[in-house]
């Protein structure tokens, strides 16, 4: 028999030694919780391709905020399902201070003071159009859209955000909104830049959440090509260069490599968002009894962590925070 001077085995024999020797750990520091909110009162919306996802107005959502708060979730990411008679081509309800989304970060900010709220930037939640820019005979048109995507993010700046989180994919945005949240002495409030946003088909069940797919076309021509990693590092080095706090990866779970990509490649915190597809087909599995979901939901989890995540957008961070719980 050989001898054997190195046995990996000996570093995997007991639960003390494995967790002395585990080289990622997931906490819900990490993690960032996508919540909706919807017009109305008392209202609870169940998402179908989303289980134990909801739609909330705002009174119920500050409801299961608290929740979230004392189960230890601190950071949050809404987003506004906006009804369609308030929607027009230059999405001017994002910028209305009585409309639904700025009452939501203000009133959010004001219950619960201590927690970080991460706000989107983009049009396609207000927009007739469906597209996160000016849509002009069928063509996103990128400078204009810039206008828009400013003054939106200054709304949402001087409502409470903490972060504003632009994933419009377009060029010289965070640029943009850097210049006018200092020129307004929002020099404090960070830029989480989505800065390599594929045009990917998991994000369909959020685009049910938010009623807000594309009416014509599609975003291939601002959101980034699947079969490219390299032009992930051009998006990284402009966003750096622009100004943005952080760097994210959407989708994540297919695009580990990008997130190892971006974290080998630049000193920023690197953000991954579990996107509504991953965690959609989860579910579906869990609840077609074809895999453990909370197992799965772990190992999910960590992968990312394991890439260079430092940040986690993810529907599983309430689910996370119970499990941890018990």
């Amino acid at each position: 028999m050989n001898h054997l001077t190195r046995r990996p085995r000996r570093n995997r024999k007991s639960d003390v030694i494995r967790n002395l020797v585990q080289e990622n750990h997931l906490t819900l520091h990490d993690l960032i919780f996508p919540i909706f909110v919807t017009e109305g009162d008392n209202v609870q919306q169940g998402i179908p391709s989303m289980p134990g996802i909801s739609r909330f107005s705002l009174d119920r959502l500050v409801d299961e905020v608290g929740e979230c708060v004392e189960l230890g979730i601190k950071a949050f990411a809404p987003f506004p399902n906006i009804s369609e008679e308030k929607k027009d081509r230059f999405a001017q309800e994002s910028k209305n201070p009585e409309g639904l989304f700025l009452k939501t970060i203000s009133e959010l900010k004001r219950q619960f003071p201590g927690i970080t709220l991460a706000t989107d930037v983009a049009m396609d939640p207000y927009s007739t159009d469906g597209h996160d820019g000016i849509v002009d005979n069928g063509e996103i048109i990128n400078d204009a859209s810039l206008e828009v995507l400013g003054q939106m993010a200054l709304a949402q700046a001087q409502a409470g955000a903490d972060i504003i989180a632009p994933s419009d994919m377009m060029d010289g945005r965070v640029a943009h909104i850097r210049q006018i949240l200092d020129k307004h002495a929002f020099s404090n409030v960070a830029i989480m830049s989505y800065t390599a946003k594929y045009a990917s088909g998991f994000y369909g069940p959020f685009r049910d959440a938010l009623e807000s797919a594309p009416k014509h076309g599609d975003k291939k021509t601002y959101q980034m090509n699947p079969a490219n990693s390299r032009e992930a590092l051009i998006e990284a080095e402009l966003d750096t260069l622009e100004g943005a706090d952080y760097l994210m990866v959407k989708p994540a779970l297919s695009y580990l490599d990008v997130i190892k990509l971006l974290r080998d490649n630049s000193n920023l915190p690197i953000a991954a968002y579990n996107v509504s597809g991953e965690y959609a087909m989860v579910k579906a599995a869990a609840q077609n009894g074809w895999l453990d979901g909370e197992k799965i939901m772990l190992e999910t989890l960590l992968s990312m962590k394991r890439a260079g995540a430092d940040i986690i957008l993810t529907y599983f961070a309430k689910e996370f925070a119970q499990y941890i719980k018990r």
